[in-house]
């Protein structure tokens, strides 16, 4: 009797995830969160380049089925510490792929070598899904079920130790499910597999030794380090992300974002606190004498505490506590921060609270370890003063390699809501980088325009200022109209630091452009066309700058493929830090993928056409549309319902434990339940009912999720997560069914096109992937939803039923 290795599946399972997500954080790192996305996308080709091995040397494997599946098992455990150490030997450097065509050559590199570990994981759960073609429901449902634990271990693993040591910790699990895999099929130990075992483990503890971080030297913290004196002084990691804390004694930090040339206060020490590499913040040391933070005053995110003297303030984004320091010598009675990393708020209010003046501890100052949006949102308090502080790297910025993070922060939603905390007459405070030509600038200006109409305002440019300086931008919106008395302090303000008045209503072309001047009035006449005719400015400008919203959160994206030639040509001039890398990557990453996808999809078709002729009787067309619609509709559900929950739930961590975990756990007891219905009604039908409920419920929620959210959200976070489980169980629970009983069904009549449709459902989730941000930057999640059950509609209507003589 066969005996199915279901444990052993479930583990595998859950290291193949883990693997996975640790791999994007490990690149994020090294490279960029988008070239790590690319890179990592394109390696889980993995999944459908064993599907066509499997479908090609089936017959050849099946009868070796335990050592070929232990072997498999072993071999991601090797590779998967192995081939991540020789990446890092590869020369590859993204941003010179347009310079240097032998970067294709180390990308390719990579490709292979990350491809092995996924290739090895998915042949031993494919093997499992040929070895007892009546136990493929029992096997996908330890698959699902293990990759549920795993996506909630790998969290919890990031918690705990640096991303670079974890890969030990993966690369042990799988040799554990060798072992726990030899005792499920009852083989009997011997000398061989004993040795192999040794030294299986011996290597991952020996690879693990000398597994370190290579950052790209084009990385904000590796040009620092360049700097003769400074060092590392410590290092910090969660799944947030890796803080590393820089000391420069000998060339001093000044990280003064914006400071006027007129300031005559020199700032005070610095330790410099990257995050990831990049995104540079700064914990200032406290000074003897306020009067010596003086500094603060010469940005442009001062401009608010001249106009008013807000009592109450509340600050987005804490990180090093720069706008503290600019509250508190300000004299604000009042000042509440939101942080959402926890390493950070340790920095600053432990470990380096004495350096830092112990600013968390002061009376008036109150820190939130929160995501900011959502401390907004449950909070009751009204303010004076709202600020958005500047945590973002100028390097990424404005090199466009943001333009793939979904950001909630600058959406129209969340501009309305900040207005509705503020008091009357209390400002909204929002300062960026200024990017030449006017990209983030004036798209915040246009969001700003688009809130203030939806909450009510008839008048909005009667509500806002925009000011800039030579490196920032700071734009202030008023729950109220700007008086003349502030117009004049504005203009005070800015004269004294030489900074230029961008907008207000009833300003000048002539007082625009004065002190740090371009050839042209960029941000005066894009205020001025937003205002007026905003439509054709959409249309006709280089850049999109329409407003973001929270069914598109992407803030950072900017790319008009009518602009691409242009920018292109620009490329030996400098040019081509206004291309938007991300977005780029995503496209090419895509057409990797399908290219790829195509390649092996059709390979095994060569064969059967050969040599299988007479054993399938069902339609390989229809195979192919509904494993490849199933692997389509998975991916754009789970990306749907992470990207709604994660306004709901308040905080990104906690809203991909908990919808990924919750999805791939009730989708393997879906599964696990699948067969028994099976028994009843057939594969067909247990399928179709699957594929209905589906459709039923998704449809349901794109009708009602937004109403129960607002029933719920001002619950406590136990409760919302219960919420959470009770909402997507039922779906999850349903999207587990259609896949093993297709699977299920080809055992019944075609046994031989399992590995292929496993390959192909491999592919189509790759695809899904990259196809469902890409759908969400041009159409919203509303339409990735509408186009999973489309999906889902298709599958239904092609499952692979044998074709009657």
């Amino acid at each position: 009797m066969k005996r199915t290795p279901y444990l052993s599946i479930a583990l595998i399972s859950a290291s193949a995830l883990s693997y996975e997500i640790l791999l994007m954080k490990l690149f994020s790192i090294i490279q960029w969160h988008h070239f790590a996305y690319m890179i990592i996308s394109l390696a889980l080709l993995g999944y459908g380049a064993s599907g066509t091995f499997l479908a090609l040397f089936r017959e050849r494997l099946q009868p070796y089925f335990p050592y070929a599946y232990l072997g498999n098992i072993i071999l991601f455990g090797l590779s998967s510490i192995f081939c991540f150490i020789a990446a890092q030997q590869i020369p590859f450097n993204p941003l010179e792929i347009l310079w240097e065509m032998k970067q294709l050559f180390w990308m390719f590199g990579l490709y292979l070598l990350l491809t092995l570990p996924f290739f090895f994981a998915a042949n031993a759960i494919g093997l499992a899904f040929i070895y007892d073609k009546t136990a493929i429901s029992g096997v996908y449902a330890a698959d699902l079920l293990g990759a549920g634990l795993g996506s909630l271990g790998i969290l919890s693993l990031l918690y705990l130790f640096f991303p670079a040591s974890i890969l030990q910790f993966i690369a042990l699990a799988a040799i554990i499910a060798a072992l726990i895999g030899f005792k499920e099929l009852s083989l009997k130990p011997n000398t061989g597999a004993v040795l192999l075992f040794v030294l299986s483990f011996l290597a991952v503890v020996l690879l693990g030794r000398v597994n370190t971080l290579n950052i790209n030297e084009y990385k904000d913290l590796s040009q620092t380090l360049r700097i003769p004196g400074t060092q590392i002084v410590e290092e910090r990691s969660s799944p947030l992300g890796m803080l590393s804390v820089v000391q420069s004694p000998d060339v001093p930090f000044r990280h003064v974002p914006g400071l006027s040339m007129a300031s005559e206060v020199e700032p005070p020490q610095q330790l410099g606190v990257f995050t990831n590499g990049d995104g540079m913040s700064a914990i200032t040391k406290y000074p003897d004498n306020i009067d010596k933070l003086g500094y603060l005053d010469y940005q442009t995110s001062a401009l608010a505490y001249h106009l008013g003297n807000p009592d109450r303030v509340l600050i987005l984004g804490a990180g090093g506590g720069s706008e503290i320091l600019q509250a508190l010598y300000h004299k604000t009675k009042a000042i509440d921060t939101v942080e959402i990393d926890p390493q950070m708020v340790d920095l600053v209010g432990n470990k380096y609270a004495g350096f830092a003046g112990n600013i968390y501890a002061m009376e008036n100052v109150t820190v939130h370890t929160a995501e900011a949006r959502g401390f907004v949102a449950s909070s009751a308090q009204k303010y004076d003063l709202i600020q958005m502080a500047m945590v973002d790297s100028f390097g990424a910025s404005s090199a466009g390699l943001q333009s793939l993070s979904e950001n909630y922060l600058y959406t129209v939603e969340a501009l309305g809501l900040y207005l509705r905390h503020l008091k009357p007459e209390g400002y909204l405070s929002v300062t960026r980088w200024l990017k030449l030509p006017p990209r983030d600038t004036l798209k915040l200006f246009a969001t700003a325009i688009t809130a203030l109409e939806k909450n009510g305002v008839e008048t909005p440019q009667k509500h806002l200022v925009l000011i800039r300086g030579l490196q920032t931008s700071t734009l202030i919106i008023k729950n109220g109209v700007f008086s003349s008395a502030e117009i004049e302090k504005l203009s005070r303000f800015c004269d004294e630091r030489f900074f230029d008045i961008a907008y207000y209503d009833g300003l000048a072309k002539s007082g625009a452009n004065r002190y740090n001047i371009l050839d042209r009035p960029y941000f005066f006449q894009g205020t001025q066309a937003l205002l007026e005719n905003r439509e054709q400015y959409f249309r006709d400008y280089k850049f999109d700058i329409r407003p973001s919203s929270d069914d598109r959160p992407y803030f950072y994206h900017f790319f008009k493929w009518e602009t691409l030639g242009e920018i292109f040509a620009l490329r030996g001039t400098g040019g081509l830090h206004l291309l938007e890398w991300g977005y780029l990557v995503l496209v090419a990453s895509l057409l990797q993928a399908v290219v790829a996808s195509i390649v092996l999809i059709l390979l095994p078709l060569i064969r059967y056409r050969k040599s299988e002729k007479r054993r399938i009787v069902t339609s390989k067309k229809r195979v192919l549309v509904y494993f490849f619609a199933l692997g389509l509709g998975f991916l754009f559900l789970e990306i749907y319902f992470i990207q709604r929950f994660i306004l709901f739930l308040s905080h990104p961590l906690y809203t991909v434990a908990v919808v990924l975990s919750t999805f791939l756990i009730f989708a393997g007891l879906g599964s696990r339940y699948s067969k028994r219905l099976a028994a009843l009604k057939g594969y067909s039908r247990s399928a179709r009912y699957g594929i209905v409920g589906i459709f039923v419920i998704g449809l349901f929620y794109v009708l009602t999720l937004d109403h129960i959210f607002a029933f719920l959200l001002t619950q406590t976070d136990s409760i919302k997560i219960a919420a959470s489980v009770l909402l997507i169980a039922p779906l999850a629970f349903m999207m587990g069914m259609p896949f093993p009983m297709g699977l299920s069904e080809l055992g019944s009549h075609s046994e031989s096109l399992i590995p292929w449709a496993w390959g192909v459902n491999g592919c189509a989730s790759v695809i899904s992937a990259v196809a469902a941000t890409l759908v969400a930057i041009h159409f919203g999640f509303t339409v990735v939803m509408v186009m999973a059950l489309l999906f889902y509609l298709a599958a239904y209507l092609s499952f692979p039923v044998q074709i009657k003589a």
